[in-house]
């Protein structure tokens, strides 16, 4: 069996398991108080060692859905007892439960010396950095430049219109959508979400008839997918050069 589908294969057991059988009334349990959370917590844990085992089809590697049951509770339980159900919690709980899979993986049936060699050629290639780069610009750098770019034509108003985070939100997500069309050859993908953007957005700024308003976030979305499209033409020429 091939290393990258075994890792494949317990991957797609921990999403089974935490997303697909972990339904409400048991999602619900765990954070009760007392033996019933606790009880929660161990049938839950054991379903994703379960899953593993099973997916994995390996019966002589019995020590892997141990460790999975066991790392499962120990992070569950950190999770609910000092995270909730924020976002920032959720992240670091998948993040962890990932890490611990990719552990066992490396540590049962990985090859080192291909992984190593692996992640050598990668570092040391201009598409990586190229494409790393091109992200990271899509984030903060665009953000702040679009932000300083239409600082001049930000209506008095602005202020009591949405959330007040939601649209650098939107800004980063979109950057990101349209660098991924142009790097995976997709350019006319860029069309569709302009076009519902506008239907979702422009809308409702024209039926109210803030035409400044308009006009500033007509400015801003120009100016985040002008950005979006110059670094992935450049990012594609430094890849095809």
């Amino acid at each position: 069996m091939g290393t990258i589908l075994i890792l494949l294969k317990l991957l797609s057991a921990h999403i089974i398991a935490d997303f697909f059988l972990q339904f409400d009334r048991l999602c619900q349990g765990k954070h009760e108080k007392g033996a019933n959370g606790i009880i929660a917590q161990v049938i839950h844990a054991l379903i994703h060692a379960v899953c593993a085992y099973l997916l994995l089809a390996d019966w002589t590697q019995w020590l892997i859905p141990v460790v999975i049951f066991v790392t499962h509770f120990i992070i569950d339980t950190i999770k609910i007892k000092w995270h909730g159900n924020n976002t920032v919690g959720f992240l670091v709980d998948q993040l962890a439960h990932v890490a611990v899979i990719i552990g066992l993986w490396w540590s049962t049936y990985a090859d080192p010396g291909f992984v190593q060699a692996s992640l050598s050629t990668h570092l040391h290639s201009i598409k990586f950095w190229a494409v790393l780069m091109g992200y990271m610009l899509m984030l903060k750098p665009s953000s702040l430049l679009i932000g300083m770019f239409i600082r001049n034509w930000t209506p008095s108003n602005m202020q009591s219109f949405g959330m007040p985070t939601a649209g650098r939100w939107i800004g980063y997500i979109e950057r990101v959508l349209i660098l991924t069309f142009i790097i995976t050859g997709n350019i006319e993908a860029v069309g569709f979400l302009l076009a519902a953007k506008s239907i979702f957005r422009f809308g409702d700024l024209n039926k109210a008839r803030e035409v400044k308003i308009t006009e500033y976030v007509l400015l801003g979305t120009l100016a985040s997918f002008t950005i979006a499209l110059l670094v992935g033409f450049a990012i594609n020429a430094i890849i095809n050069n």
